[in-house]
């Protein structure tokens, strides 16, 4: 079940979503929401910059990459965050009692249900009637906002255009039939969460997120190189190859191990077809990567193409995933002094 301001929010069980979306886009209280996150200045977490905003070097965060999540407890961390987003979306649940706060970076509809589960595990247990702040945060109008905003769908059945729109439309839906209590407080998605240059391009505005777990409060956020972490390329890769895995499907990736707050990274076994396109893009110029590997080539950071660059060397330079994970174990990161993380 979906609240704002402790009011449910009435749905059509046959609008698969789009309704109960609609009314989260035009409620006045998450509009106001929207509007004052907007003048939020974006904090970015930085190992390197001693004067950058998170507080200090030892503030310690988890990093959440694409397809990945983490339940973290404030009692160990003080930050979660995501960035990279576009199409994506970041979603947050916290229970208001405990702290305990998961964020996901979802990239698929196909991952909403089972990954809705997977964060509710450890946020709710077994208390269904746990109080839940929910934030989303991501997706933009790549598709046109006459056809975003619409209340119906066509009756023709056609396939819904762009990648947020669908998206948000799944995770509104699946939070809907759900049984646990979902209090929305940020819903800064599509159109709130849009753009336009001086040709009418879209762009997000924000791409990121961190909560500040002793709080709940939720920051427009960016990472750089030296916060993605740890073991970042390994983990990139890992995104991509767990298409390739069927024991994933449906899944968000398990990275953040909460009891522990160390990072367990599973095995994951690229082919020889992730070798093969990472040697054929060795010869593709930048906007060549940007049009055939981003569901929104325009709207990229300007390091999209770099990443995806490095992690091609690695392949390359790594071809056969058991040199990464000798004997088929994980690996594994814990805490440093500093709140870094160190290979174990």
């Amino acid at each position: 079940m979906i609240f704002v301001d402790g009011v449910p929010i009435s749905t059509d069980p046959y609008s698969q979503g789009s309704n109960a979306l609609v009314a989260l886009m035009e409620h006045s209280t998450l509009v106001s929401v929207s509007n004052s996150l907007k003048a939020i200045p974006e904090r970015k977490f930085s190992v390197n910059e001693e004067s950058s905003q998170e507080r200090s070097k030892k503030s310690k965060w988890v990093y959440v990459f694409q397809r990945e999540y983490a339940t973290v407890d404030p009692a160990l961390v003080d930050f979660v965050g995501t960035d990279e987003a576009t199409t994506c979306v970041g979603l947050v649940i916290r229970n208001k009692q405990n702290g305990m706060t998961s964020v996901a970076h979802m990239d698929s509809p196909n991952i909403v249900d089972m990954g809705l589960s997977q964060m509710l595990s450890l946020v709710v247990g077994q208390n269904l009637d746990a109080y839940l702040e929910v934030h989303l945060v991501g997706g933009f109008e790549d598709v046109s906002p006459n056809y975003a905003n619409s209340r119906t769908r066509s009756k023709s059945g056609a396939k819904l255009e762009g990648y947020s729109y669908p998206l948000c439309a799944k995770i509104v839906e699946s939070m809907c039939i759900r049984q646990e209590k979902f209090h929305i407080w940020t819903f800064f998605v599509l159109g709130h969460n849009t753009r336009r240059d001086s040709k009418g391009n879209a762009y997000p505005i924000f791409n990121g997120l961190a909560v500040e777990t002793s709080t709940g409060s939720v920051i427009p956020s960016c990472f750089d190189r030296t916060s993605r972490c740890p073991d970042e390329i390994v983990r990139r890769i890992r995104v991509t190859a767990s298409y390739e895995d069927p024991s994933w499907n449906g899944k968000l990736l398990e990275t953040y191990d909460t009891q522990t707050d160390q990072f367990r990274i599973a095995p994951c076994h690229w082919t020889f077809l992730q070798n093969h396109m990472a040697l054929s893009r060795q010869n593709f110029r930048d906007s060549e990567i940007l049009l055939r590997c981003s569901t929104s080539p325009f709207a990229e950071g300007p390091d999209f193409v770099n990443n995806l660059r490095r992690k091609d060397e690695f392949l390359i330079k790594h071809p056969d995933w058991r040199e990464t994970f000798p004997m088929n174990q994980p690996r594994v990161f814990e805490r440093t002094g500093d709140g870094g993380w160190k290979k174990c």
